[in-house]
């Protein structure tokens, strides 16, 4: 998410807005807040539009503090965060009156200190999100209706500095032959996807400026997702049982991962485990089927894939597509641009790592495994086991990983180019789709879709993820 697209002014727009908003409730008689007892209704969602306002702001306040409960605070940090300073500032002294806490006008600190809490929302608080955020672009508000369902917490879901589709996908980009692709140089880095006897490539320094593609690769439609925060990239298949689901970026966060959302029904996904977490289709049992991907570079994806297609500059948008221009100052350092729960240092945040989120085929139970990129480069065949599937991970000259089931097969070595050697001696091809024994094709080792990440990205989604480093 970049700043050149951020909101000029919001504070004060939102200043304007909810001051005219509290003064119509107003003339609606709307009720105030009670004790802070189990039965008492909570706060009206009004005198938090209220709290925005300088007229209001005092009586709104009190009323609030009548019924005040921590689970709260994320509804005023949201104000204070957007709102101009001399809203913020009281707004903040409310919050140290509030819960005790001594954090002064340290927004950051208060972030990390509402989201330590148990989670006890507002409510309203989905349809309070809807209108803030509505102020900044009128597209959020269909992503928050009054009483949304979510799996996650509404509190942690941060606006980008974008509106909605701010970061333009790309639709059925424009291609080019390898042969004629004379802009790339050999060590660019690009996503390979091949399937369906089809191959394509996805340089980085082209979907780093967009963040989504929609395309089509081997009679498949594919929503490519890449979340640059995280250093994430995920085709999905677009189509469940018939149904085409198109995607666009919706400008939000939660734990510094974008959210998507489908147009049908506006309700936002995570783009990590391609299922809805926010709306109308979080009970609906959808989940898109990952495929496989592969972080390389264009030398090695041209060699083992020379009939590939790769994406064309002419992209109908006005961007800087030179490797390394999209977001450089962010890739140069350690530092996060937005927030996450807690921070793990066994690695750094922007360690690389291979991750998937695996299924135990007898119990259904999750699990989650990353492995740092560095260890993977010191031992380019690697046997692990996570959630009932044992695995193999090949790890090319050039970096690049590719995970296979292994089942009773013991891999040993990396052969010839684009191979490896089994216990018995036996030479198998590594191929996009499996590793096939080269004496005998019939015989093939399935690929696991997995996708590189940085750290703090993937243990920020998934806690309790497995590591190895």
């Amino acid at each position: 998410m970049t700043a050149r697209h951020r909101v000029p002014c919001l504070g004060v727009l939102l200043l304007a807005v909810f001051g005219s908003m509290a003064a119509a409730q107003d003339e609606a008689d709307s009720p105030g807040g009670g004790g802070s007892g189990p039965s008492q209704a909570p706060p009206d969602i009004a005198l938090f539009y209220a709290a925005a306002s300088v007229e209001r702001r005092g009586d709104a306040l009190r009323q609030i503090g009548e019924g005040w409960r921590d689970g709260y605070a994320g509804m005023l940090w949201d104000i204070a965060k957007l709102q101009v300073r001399d809203v913020r500032r009281p707004l903040l002294a409310f919050l140290e009156d509030a819960t005790g806490e001594r954090l002064g006008q340290d927004l950051q600190a208060w972030q990390q200190w509402i989201w330590a809490q148990p989670y006890d929302p507002h409510p309203d608080h989905a349809e309070f999100k809807g209108v803030l955020y509505g102020q900044i672009d009128p597209g959020f508000t269909a992503f928050f209706p009054p009483g949304a369902a979510s799996l996650i917490r509404l509190d942690e879901i941060d606006w980008g500095g974008v509106p909605v589709n701010g970061i333009p996908p790309l639709e059925y980009p424009a291609v080019l032959q390898a042969s004629v692709a004379d802009y790339l140089d050999d060590d660019d880095i690009v996503f390979g996807i091949a399937m369906g006897g089809e191959a394509r490539a996805y340089p980085k320094r082209i979907l780093a400026w967009h963040e989504m593609a929609l395309d089509r690769v081997g009679g498949t439609e594919l929503t490519i997702v890449y979340c640059t925060l995280c250093g994430t990239v995920i085709p999905y298949e677009s189509v469940i049982d018939e149904r085409h689901i198109r995607f666009g970026t919706s400008g939000l966060l939660y734990r510094s991962n974008k959210l998507m959302f489908d147009h049908e029904t506006r309700s936002l996904w995570s783009t990590f485990e391609g299922r809805p977490v926010v709306g109308a289709l979080v009970d609906s049992g959808l989940a898109l089927r990952a495929r496989a991907v592969v972080t390389t570079t264009w030398e090695e994806w041209r060699a083992l894939h020379p009939e590939t297609t790769v994406l064309s500059l002419e992209t109908g948008h006005d961007r800087d597509y030179a490797e390394g221009a999209a977001y450089r100052d962010y890739f140069s350092h350690d530092r996060l641009m937005f927030q996450v729960p807690d921070e793990d240092d066994r690695l750094s945040n922007k360690d690389e790592v291979l991750v998937m989120r695996l299924s135990d085929p007898a119990t259904g139970a999750s699990q989650s495994l990353a492995i740092a990129e560095r260890f993977l480069r010191r031992n380019r065949v690697y046997h692990a086991e996570a959630a009932g599937h044992r695995l193999v991970v090949v790890t090319s000259r050039e970096g690049a990983n590719r995970v296979f089931e292994s089942r009773d097969v013991r891999f040993t070595q990396v052969g010839d180019p684009g191979g490896v050697v089994d216990a018995a001696g036996r030479a198998w091809r590594v191929t996009e789709e499996a590793l096939v024994l080269a004496d005998d094709p019939s015989v093939a080792l399935s690929r696991v879709p997995a996708q590189r990440a940085f750290w703090f990205g993937w243990r920020a989604q998934f806690p309790d993820t497995l590591l190895i480093k």
